[in-house]
């Protein structure tokens, strides 16, 4: 039984972590909140690419994250690799 509660608390961890995290990383909805460790990022990543943050990269990625949320297959497969975290640490 112990297993089966800190998988679930695992799952759930895990989903909800994310969004709080990026916020806290200043990948907001509103955009990069300046002064923050994804301003700096965004800042290495149009020095590195001449100017401007390529489609695809880490920035980008992280950004439309923190901007729209996780698409519902990636909260599934979020869940699920969080749920086996906390059933292998419940044993």
């Amino acid at each position: 039984m112990q297993v089966v509660a800190c998988a679930v608390v695992g799952g759930v961890v895990a989903v909800a972590a994310v969004p709080v995290l990026l916020g806290a990383a200043g990948f907001t909805g509103t955009g990069i909140a300046a002064s923050s460790l994804a301003a700096k990022m965004m800042s290495a990543a149009a020095v590195a690419n001449g100017g401007g943050v390529a489609a695809g990269s880490l920035v980008a990625v992280l950004q439309s994250v923190g901007a729209a949320g996780l698409s519902t297959s990636s909260n599934v497969l979020l869940a699920s690799v969080g749920s086996a975290l906390g059933a292998f640490l419940g044993r």
